[in-house]
């Protein structure tokens, strides 16, 4: 598996194991049980997949300058390898909306998707909604700390808790190959309005927020709803229960 350190490879590997698959994790940094591969470089990825059945590939660029060369190249030299050790299972992780959606990272993460497709190995992908980490901990913190949030009520978004991606993930690993892309959301639709003020609460923070049309061809896609999806099944935990489990109940009060 690669990613296994990430927000969602934290969630997948024990849900696998719980499945009695034995995970083998990469990392390119020596870690105790883990097998070492850089997708960069391809050293170590073909040891990395040796002997497997089948690669859970959730790896991707933390930095949006490596996007090409980690999501793009590195996934090629992961199908490439996989091919060769004769894995009969590629199962990758992508997002929704990277098809609808005119942002450089996800242009890089759709063509990553064609890799996949286009190898010689069995596949599957799964395309998620937003985890409510990425609004948490990248978005919100420092958009709140420039004393007015700005959110566009016109753009939506459907966040999805890793737990529930991981229980979808397993599923599609235990199915096997098929050569589909399929999308998986979370329970509810929200406005990101909504998201913020909910967030506001949760975290005791008060700031003001400036409902705003915002510009720019990604935003417009994002008010088409290009952040959700209609796909059946959804995934159980709500924003709120997140934000629950983090900071404490969420009380229906105006932040």
């Amino acid at each position: 598996m690669t990613g296994a350190s990430g927000v969602l490879g934290t969630a997948v590997v024990p849900r696998l194991e719980r499945d009695g698959h034995e995970v083998r994790g990469t990392s390119r940094r020596p870690r105790p049980g883990w097998v070492r591969a850089d997708l960069v470089t391809g050293d170590g990825v073909a040891e990395a997949v040796a002997g497997v059945d089948a690669v859970v590939h959730l790896a991707s660029a933390t930095r949006y300058r490596r996007i090409a060369e980690i999501d793009v190249g590195g996934t090629r030299r992961l199908v490439t390898a996989a091919a060769a050790a004769g894995v009969r299972h590629v199962v990758y992780i992508s997002i929704v909306g990277i098809d609808r959606i005119p942002f450089p990272y996800y242009r890089h993460k759709l063509a990553a998707e064609k890799v996949v497709q286009a190898g010689p190995v069995p596949w599957s992908i799964l395309r998620a909604t937003q985890f409510p980490q990425l609004v948490d901990n990248r978005f919100l913190p420092p958009v709140s700390r420039l004393g007015v949030i700005v959110a566009d009520p016109a753009i939506t978004a459907q966040l999805v808790d890793p737990r529930d991606v991981a229980d979808r993930l397993a599923a599609l690993v235990t199915s096997g190959p098929s050569r589909e892309v399929e999308e998986y959301g979370g329970p509810e639709v929200q406005s990101s309005v909504e998201i913020v003020r909910t967030w506001l609460q949760a975290t005791g923070k008060r700031r003001p927020v400036l409902s705003l049309r915002l510009p720019g061809r990604t935003a417009k896609a994002m008010r088409t709803g290009a952040l959700t999806t209609t796909a059946e099944p959804t995934g159980t935990r709500t924003w709120r229960d997140y934000l629950a489990e983090r900071y404490a109940p969420v009380r229906d009060s105006q932040a």
